[in-house]
């Protein structure tokens, strides 16, 4: 009788939920550009999908269910979906923003303690060269360029390079010339001023 009985108040509880449609679209940070193949999926039931080419998703939910989505890179979000909807139908617009890990510095040092190390350079016979050549424009511009990238430096690349890669498998690259997006950032850096030449 009592099995009965929760599997009845199961079923109540099974038939009071509604189906709900959830739909929207993936933007990154800065809302310029759509993030296609962001994980969408809820957990406790395991089903899902993925954004697609232009950053679009829809799949059917349960009321009171927890939506997540994912991409590498990028920090996880969570959405649930609110009960008593007067629609059957929820669409969202979700920005996801980088999730950046940076590891701390490693000093590499070329002998065994710091203590042999400060004597050895105690020790040498250096003669200073003339600085003031060393610290030309030029010579610091070449320098500059040939300063090998930073962690975070690299760390971007790489997720700048998985992200293009990813936008090519669902179609062309989007032509940023005619994109009002960029126009818009374009006239607002001449505002302020970021193209004039510095001296």
């Amino acid at each position: 009788m009592l099995l009965l009985f929760f599997q009845n108040l199961q079923a109540q509880d099974q038939k009071e939920r509604r189906v709900i449609q959830l739909s929207g679209i993936i933007l990154n940070a800065d809302s310029t550009d759509a993030v296609p193949g962001v994980n969408v999926y809820v957990p406790k039931k395991g089903r899902g999908t993925s954004s697609g080419r232009f950053g679009y998703f829809s799949m059917p939910v349960l009321e009171g269910d927890s939506v997540v989505f994912t991409f590498i890179g990028l920090k996880r979000q969570t959405f649930t979906i609110p009960e008593n909807l007067e629609e059957d139908k929820v669409s969202l617009i979700i920005t996801m923003q980088e999730d950046e890990i940076v590891l701390k510095e490693i000093e590499v040092m070329p002998y065994p303690s710091e203590e042999e190390f400060k004597r050895a350079v105690l020790a040498m016979n250096y003669d200073a060269p003339n600085t003031r050549g060393n610290m030309s424009p030029e010579t610091l511009l070449r320098w500059a360029e040939n300063m090998p990238a930073s962690g975070n430096e690299n760390f971007r690349g790489v997720q700048q390079g998985q992200m293009m890669q990813i936008q090519d498998r669902y179609g062309p690259r989007p032509f940023r010339l005619l994109d009002p997006f960029a126009w818009s950032q374009f006239i607002q850096s001449i505002k302020r001023g970021d193209l004039k030449k510095k001296d």
